[in-house]
């Protein structure tokens, strides 16, 4: 691989055309193939970039034997089954979250990479976030001493999108709120327990048989000592501005997410034990996010300002040299299960009420 460029195809030009010249200006990038249904889409793409190579579906992509890599920015129930026909093909593959809505799908995923040898990465963009490397850092310096609690959250309005969105159960698409937890913890979810909330309206109960607008959930991490993180997620019915957070409360230090999305994260410290019973014990102070630029090549620099806390070049920067390097990308296929089964089994929980429902291991 190193002395070929990869060849590219990217399928879905909504989400994904936000990678189309992330890709197109990677050294070990070649050609680049867009794919949509949408001829509208494929005509704007080729007019902003200049890409002639132009599919009308992912069997075309899937049958060009000059590509070597597909990454999917399709519809979430597409997800799974795409994935098994783009490692099938004998390609590598990339996909935007969540990995799978069913635990048997995340199964026969990780099967198909393993028949394959072909890598898959989930692009989850909070763990490429600013806010994540920086609070990863922090952690590896040791500055929250030790970890007592977590908790993460993601509120989006979700009317009037894709006919799949409708009544979508909200913990299927939590990895953005799992995922930083555990990578940060570098833990593993056994257990949980998740309830719905709120009045989803009856028609949006169709698709799914999901009567949740939100579901909240506390899930037990595996270890010798008790660690516990709080994950709540909305699609619908909530009066809150989009907001992709998380929390991390330690012995020593507390990083917390902003209310308004606007301003700085808070670090709290622990400062001296108080002169009296009550006394203020932490000092607070709203910090600035280094961009992490250095950790792309030149040319990807550019795009390390850009929206999700700039994960985008990094993302396409960690699938791509995991190819050419011919080794496993750090979002690999149990990583993504590890972090997509939590949601699958919190939305199973819901149903029943909040019983407890423990998470297979992959």
């Amino acid at each position: 691989m190193a002395s070929k460029k990869l060849n590219i195809a990217i399928v879905g030009l909504g989400f994904g055309s936000e990678f189309v010249d992330i890709y197109r200006q990677h050294s070990d990038v070649g050609n680049i193939t867009l794919c949509d249904r949408r001829q509208s889409r494929l005509r704007d793409q080729k007019a902003s970039f200049g890409i002639t190579r132009l599919a009308n579906n992912l069997d075309e992509v899937l049958s060009d034997p000059e590509i070597d890599a597909v990454h999917l920015s399709t519809g979430i129930p597409d997800h799974a089954r795409q994935t098994i026909q783009v490692l099938g093909a004998g390609k590598h593959c990339a996909c935007a979250v969540p990995m799978a809505t069913s635990i048997s799908e995340i199964q026969a995923i990780i099967a198909a990479v393993h028949k394959s040898g072909k890598k898959y990465m989930m692009m989850e963009t909070q763990i490429y976030s600013r806010e994540f490397l920086h609070v990863n850092e922090l952690a590896r310096q040791g500055v929250f001493g030790r970890v007592q609690f977590l908790r993460g959250a993601h509120y989006q309005d979700m009317e009037n999108r894709r006919p799949y969105w409708a009544g979508l159960p909200p913990m299927w698409y939590a990895t953005h709120a799992v995922a930083p937890l555990l990578a940060l913890t570098q833990k593993r979810a056994v257990k949980v327990h998740c309830f719905g909330s709120g009045h989803l309206r009856e028609e949006l109960h169709k698709s799914y048989e999901n009567p949740f607008p939100i579901e909240t959930a506390i899930f037990s991490l595996e270890g010798d000592e008790p660690l516990a993180m709080e994950v709540s997620r909305a699609l619908f019915h909530s009066a809150r501005a989009y907001t992709e957070a998380f929390t991390v409360y330690g012995e020593d230090a507390t990083f917390e997410w902003q209310q308004i999305e606007e301003e700085a994260p808070v670090l709290f410290r622990l400062s001296k034990l108080g002169e009296f019973p009550g006394a203020r014990r932490s000092e607070a102070a709203r910090i600035s996010l280094p961009s992490f630029s250095h950790l792309l090549p030149a040319e990807l620099i550019q795009f390390a300002d850009g929206y999700n806390g700039g994960a985008y070049p990094h993302l396409v920067h960690e699938f791509v040299r995991s190819i050419v390097e011919n080794r496993r990308p750090s979002i690999d296929e149990v990583a993504a299960a590890n972090w997509t089964a939590p949601g699958i089994c919190a939305h199973d929980s819901a149903i029943q009420g909040g019983a407890a429902v423990y998470i297979p291991q992959f």
